[in-house]
């Protein structure tokens, strides 16, 4: 998962609406979003090398995410995969999520760069850690917010777009439909070499990398998901949708027209 906008309101019926794309090698094989037949609590997609997830759901009320951190200097080869630190929290005893990213914390040094969110509708509460960064795991106050693969709320210009375009969808409309989340979040459009960053990679990769959609021949955006949890009456409802390049065959056409969705209450 490489860039992630949300809006979290802990304190109103309007909890989160987030929106989120997975980029990825086309050669690398996952499964869609799903109910999990070894974990059937969980509902996510799958990367079936690594046997974890990049963003998934719980039907209890948790929910986590990850984005990579780009340190290409940095990658060990040795290193354990990410994925398994959402699927772990999803499927795993139902602690609070700050309790977990500080356990995640103790052993973040073993991993490669990431962003991890790790959240529990049911207490409102939502955490970030990051193991890149100089700060331990924090409770994320209400507002919009950005991830994508650098730190939290780096001001890269794919991420700042879409947190603005975020907050003009919610402005508009507190529950824009999924679709539109989806549709928002797609954008190939590349920013001016002057706003780039700089994470070691020759410019031109920079520059494709930087559009929000990613579009080349071997890599780019996998899925998009949008997510929304809200107060109803005494309840909680979340719907959930993804648009893949996956049928769930693994068939693999780009750019994905697939569609998932699903809808439940906590």
């Amino acid at each position: 998962m490489c860039l992630i906008v949300f809006d979290w309101q802990p304190d109103k019926a309007k909890l989160l609406t987030l929106s989120a794309n997975r980029d990825e090698f086309f050669r690398c094989d996952a499964e869609p979003m799903h109910w999990w037949t070894d974990a059937p609590g969980v509902l996510a997609g799958r990367d079936l090398t690594g046997g974890g997830t990049w963003l998934g759901v719980s039907r209890d009320g948790r929910f986590a995410a990850l984005t990579n951190y780009r340190a290409p200097s940095e990658m060990r080869a040795d290193a354990p995969t990410r994925g398994t630190l959402v699927s772990a929290f999803l499927s795993g005893e139902r602690i609070a999520p700050m309790d977990y990213l500080r356990r995640v914390a103790e052993e973040g040094h073993r991993y490669n760069g990431f962003n991890l969110l790790a959240g529990d509708f049911t207490q409102r509460e939502l955490g970030w850690y990051g193991n890149r960064a100089d700060m331990p795991p924090a409770l994320l106050d209400a507002g919009v917010h950005g991830l994508s693969n650098s730190l939290l709320n780096m001001s890269w210009p794919k991420l700042v777009a879409q947190r603005d375009a975020l907050c003009d969808l919610i402005h508009v409309d507190e529950k824009p439909p999924l679709d539109v989340l989806i549709d928002t979040l797609r954008d190939p459009r590349i920013a001016n070499d002057d706003a780039l960053p700089s994470t070691g990679i020759s410019i031109e990769r920079e520059r494709v990398l930087l559009a929000a959609f990613i579009e080349t021949p071997e890599y780019g955006t996998r899925s998009t998901t949008a997510l929304r949890v809200f107060c109803d009456g005494d309840r909680l409802s979340l719907e959930i949708k993804e648009r893949s390049d996956d049928d769930g065959s693994h068939r693999i056409v780009w750019p994905g027209a697939f569609e998932r969705a699903f809808s439940f209450e906590i």
